[in-house]
């Protein structure tokens, strides 16, 4: 890979194109180099004045933050979601030309995006402009990894295009989104909240219940939406910088679509690769926090100890098991759960380690994965056609992978849980749990309710 200096990189641009005559195809242009720390919420606030779409991901470790603006290229899933999505991927790279010495993760091309939880679910008009699976590759992104900071920027070159006009077009957005610091966040006042039938959401979680006395299901999650209004339209930076701000330990996600955009603070990672080495999370099981020490550890005593709580932990992790075992070796799973302490809830977790075999990638992964027993139950058919047949939320992107995939075949998906669906001035907020057979409605009503602060407090509620 050779570093090009960027008043070289227009001519090199032009030989680029030169080159494509030949061959009479378009290719990915991919430049990235090293920069001072940039103002993250003024990147944003610029790109969503400039009127460029907005990607952002922060994992819960802080080890790596991407922000993304723009669209150099997007791909959408076309049949067999995963599988269509990685042939696209993987052909993009095949023609890209890609210029990134540093190699770090989360430089280069990358990939930003998600997929919906259930395609054959038909879609409602709140996921209007989020289809079965999408990933973008920003014209310009910023990524934070080993506290270094990366700029990469992308561009679909044509034949008809001239590097020196492109390098002007660029470097006028960079400079742009990178020249201001003066974020002034812009906090909404909620003017309405609104409850999406609750009480037929609990006569669903009763009927759950029922159907697992006389079948062969033992766990079926349900979800549930909140609607909120707002007296003027939502600032997507302030929203992802109070996340950053309070909810330590979660990946924190944002995908932009239109004036659409789908955020969410969750504890839950599905999948992590770097290189061959693959880490997943079991994640089931949930308590709030007590108002002192004493009292969070009485609470994970008794989370820790519930035999609810323990048996849906335990699904989500044998079926983790079956599933990494199938493209892994080396597996790794402790044989009990520890518990995790959020910022405003607490989880049985157990961690997963092991080695990716050759040929297989994050998307058979994923596919595999999805939807864990924490998002859709057990057996999976049967639990996915409950909740197809009776379960009145859209859900959407809300419960499935988002995350993001880079050229040096390094990603990381969690789960899209604490979320909500912004569009302009009003939200749809999701939150869902497990029901057993002997599940009380009113309970995991108000467990739902837990489920729901950590976005609610960041949207005045």
């Amino acid at each position: 890979m050779i570093e090009i200096e960027e008043k070289q990189l227009a001519t090199h641009i032009d030989k680029v194109i030169n080159e494509m005559l030949s061959e009479n195809q378009a290719k990915l242009f991919s430049y990235t180099k090293k920069i001072n720390k940039p103002s993250i919420y003024s990147f944003l606030q610029l790109a969503g004045d400039r009127k460029l779409s907005r990607s952002f991901w922060s994992s819960n470790s802080n080890d790596i933050t991407i922000l993304g603006a723009g669209q150099a290229v997007t791909i959408q899933a076309d049949g067999q979601r995963y599988q269509s999505i990685e042939n696209q991927w993987n052909e993009l790279l095949k023609k890209a030309v890609i210029h990134n010495p540093f190699e770090k993760q989360g430089t280069g091309i990358v990939g930003l995006g998600g997929f919906a939880f259930d395609p054959k679910k038909e879609s409602t008009s709140l996921w209007r402009n989020f289809p079965d699976g999408q990933l973008t590759i920003p014209q310009i992104m910023v990524t934070n990894v080993d506290n270094e900071f990366y700029l990469t920027f992308n561009m679909y070159l044509h034949t008809n295009d001239h590097g020196f006009q492109l390098m002007e077009e660029y470097q006028e957005i960079e400079s742009y989104l990178l020249g201001k610091s003066n974020f002034s966040g812009k906090d909404v006042k909620m003017i309405e909240k609104k409850e999406v039938d609750p009480q037929q959401w609990m006569q669903t979680v009763q009927k759950a219940t029922e159907e697992m006395k006389t079948s062969i299901t033992n766990k079926i999650v349900l979800a549930r939406e909140i609607r909120l209004r707002f007296d003027k339209r939502a600032d997507i930076p302030s929203i992802i910088r109070k996340l950053v701000e309070t909810q330590s330990n979660s990946y924190i996600f944002a995908y932009e679509i239109d004036n659409d955009c789908f955020v969410g603070a969750t504890p839950e990672r599905l999948v992590k690769v770097e290189g061959n080495k693959l880490f997943s999370t079991c994640l089931a099981g949930t308590a709030p926090r007590g108002e002192t020490t004493k009292e969070d550890q009485k609470i994970a005593e008794e989370l820790f100890t519930d035999p609810k709580n323990r048996k849906e932990h335990e699904y989500v992790v044998q079926m983790i098991r079956k599933a990494v075992e199938r493209y892994c070796t080396d597996v790794d799973i402790p044989s009990e759960p520890q518990v995790y302490m959020y910022k405003t809830l607490q989880h049985l977790y157990t961690p997963v380690t092991a080695k990716l075999m050759n040929s297989n990638s994050i998307f058979s992964i994923l596919e595999e994965l999805h939807p864990t027993p924490a998002l859709g139950g057990t057996p999976r058919k049967e639990s996915m056609s409950f909740i197809r047949k009776n379960e009145q939320l859209d859900r959407g992107w809300y419960g499935a992978p988002i995350g993001w995939i880079d050229s040096n075949n390094n990603g990381e998906f969690a789960v899209a849980i604490r979320s909500a669906m912004i569009q302009e001035t009003e939200a749809s907020l999701f939150a869902g749990c497990g029901i057993v057979a002997d599940s009380d409605p009113v309970s995991e009503y108000e467990e739902t309710n837990i489920k729901l602060m950590p976005m609610l407090s960041v949207l005045g509620g």
